[in-house]
């Protein structure tokens, strides 16, 4: 278990730490010597200068990129120093979390009811688990299902009551992914970081699917000395933005930042929407406007921002609901402020208790670097990846129809079918289970009835793309084409349907449609390699070998691991 300790703050100019940013820096660079540039490859400042808001990236190096998803991490923060650390403590986060799911030996792996057995008493609640899907079956049930599936369990500290109990973590990974995990210069800092995320996860999926109106902040209410230059910064620049209360009853102050430059807006930036939490309004609001100055690409580099907690907005017209609100002083959000960061999350977890919410926390940290990370997460918290259809029988339906052995996963399927009788999830997840089975034919035609089960658009997408893709696992692209015209209209912000109708029209020898589709993809992911190839390979084919060899120069250093594209990059080269 982790013992909370009292942690006085010792700098409080832009974020409250433990220490100075200085000080974090320089443990981190210590700490990360002994890997030579196997972990922390660079460690850059990015941004253009315009607002003069710091932008720092960490790349990783190559043991990183091993076991990690991602090359780089941003960091922010309203100075130079602060912005490199947030950059560094990113990547260590990262790089301790990933590290400690590749060790086998940390986990425990059992059933549910196997781990009743094995700590009477001292597993996770099973209405947290119930509560954590939001689902509403019964106890009996629940444990019926978890019984399906064998989970890695591991010790985690009940941080509301600071107690011990077990936890399936790769039920919580499936639900948040890696949502939840920090860093900090101490567990009590690296947990409120993580708890606060969380918060700020919660009320921004909240906010989305309801679309409340929230107060809109004074940006003038404040004496902050740190938060009026950043105001400054944003407004000597022409940069017109809102500051809004989307704390929604939580006990933390979440302040929500949308933004957008008129003078070349949407020609070379975009409307950036995010949102901040901690433990002080103004901390909060410094977080979100450092975090607008970190996607926005200080509104003139044509930056193209991957939407994550919050939706991404095209339109001015469609800000509207944003924009619109009571003014209120920052004074009046919530706060829990104290001059010990132990008690900040002592107060958070009170608040969190008095709305029926549990926070609990793993350690993740590396043993060779030693700086305090850990993973949390509080069952009954939204995560807008995760659907609003959401349900105990959907995501252990999908482990079942993924992962698990195929006749433990039809007797499974069978047993939520019991459960959930004419769920909407139940012919989708045996579709998926066909083609494991390595039956195409059969699965396409339960995604089709599946289709029209679904219960919104985004699913209804899902369910006509995954047809497409099993007509094109039998051979047959260009049956394929129409459901992916059909995924698209449902669904017009998902770069693998662009990416699947790229490939049909490549295997019908229409490279300029492929284009289109490939380019609408990187559109949606610039930073997507395959596409880029897709679309070096258009380019050769089209005759255009200058532009073939720059997307597959840019598709290779993406990613190394694409040997099609730099086989075809050398023949490029070899003809010149």
């Amino acid at each position: 278990m982790i013992e909370l300790k009292s942690c006085p703050k010792s700098y409080s100019k832009e974020q409250d730490k433990a220490c100075s940013p200085q000080e974090t820096v320089e443990r981190v660079h210590e700490r990360l010597k002994k890997f030579g540039t196997d972990v922390l490859a660079e460690v850059k400042r990015i941004d253009t200068g315009r607002l003069g808001i710091p932008v720092y990236m960490s790349i990783c190096g190559n043991a990183a990129r091993g076991i990690m998803p991602t090359r780089k991490q941003m960091g922010k923060g309203a100075s130079p120093i602060q912005a490199q650390a947030s950059a560094l403590m990113e990547l260590t986060e990262r790089f301790s979390y990933f590290s400690y799911w590749s060790k086998e030996e940390n986990f425990e792996e059992l059933t549910w009811s196997e781990a009743q057995d094995e700590w009477p008493g001292k597993v996770i609640p099973v209405s947290e688990i119930i509560a954590s899907a939001n689902d509403s079956i019964s106890k009996e049930d629940a444990a019926r299902i978890l019984d399906l599936i064998t989970w890695r369990f591991v010790p985690a500290t009940n941080v509301s009551k600071e107690t011990e109990e077990y936890v399936p973590l790769d039920w919580f990974k499936k639900l948040n992914e890696f949502n939840g995990s920090s860093a900090g210069n101490t567990f009590e800092e690296s947990i409120l970081q993580g708890a606060s995320e969380l918060v700020e996860r919660h009320v921004s999926t909240v906010s989305d699917r309801q679309q409340p109106q929230m107060p809109t902040i004074d940006p003038d209410s404040s004496d902050d000395a740190v938060l009026a230059e950043l105001v400054r910064a944003f407004r000597d620049n022409g940069i017109r933005f809102w500051l809004k209360d989307m704390s929604l009853g939580m006990p933390a102050p979440t302040v929500a930042a949308i933004a957008y430059d008129p003078e070349n807006f949407p020609q070379a930036s975009e409307i950036v929407y995010t949102a901040g939490t901690a433990a002080t309004p103004e901390k909060a609001a410094i977080r979100a406007l450092t975090e607008v100055a970190q996607l926005a690409g200080d509104f003139e580099t044509g930056a193209n921002y991957e939407a994550s907690g919050l939706p991404k907005y095209l339109k001015l017209e469609d800000i509207s609901w944003i924009t619109d609100g009571p003014v209120v002083p920052l004074s009046s959000l919530p706060s829990l402020e104290a001059d010990d960061i132990r008690k900040e999350l002592a107060n958070l977890c009170d608040g969190l208790a008095a709305k029926g919410h549990t926070l609990y926390s793993i350690s993740t940290m590396h043993d060779e670097i030693g700086i305090p990370t850990n993973y949390s997460f509080v069952p009954g918290f939204l995560f807008r990846e995760r659907t609003e259809q959401a349900s105990l029988g959907l995501f252990v339906g999908r482990m079942l129809a993924e992962d698990a052995p195929i006749p433990n996963a039809l007797e499974g399927l069978d047993v939520l079918e019991e459960v959930y009788p004419n769920a909407h999830f139940l012919p989708f997840f045996r579709a998926l289970l066909n083609l494991r089975m390595g039956d195409p034919a059969a699965a396409a035609k339960l995604f089709a009835t599946a289709e029209p089960l679904q219960p919104d658009s985004e699913d209804k997408g899902l369910a006509a793309f995954y047809q497409a893709y099993a007509l094109t696992q039998a051979g047959d692209f260009s049956n394929a084409m129409p459901h992916l015209d059909r995924a698209i209209s449902y669904c017009p912000e998902v770069k693998e349907y662009f990416n699947l109708r790229g490939v049909c029209f490549f295997k019908a020898e229409n490279y300029e449609e492929a284009m289109k589709n490939f380019k609408a993809a990187l559109d949606l992911d610039s930073g997507s390699a395959m596409d880029l190839a897709n679309l070096g390979m258009c380019y050769k084919k089209l005759g255009q070998a200058q532009e073939a060899i720059h997307c597959l120069a840019n598709a290779y250093e993406l990613d190394p691991n694409l040997e099609f594209a730099k086989e075809q990059l050398d023949q490029l080269l070899q003809d010149e």
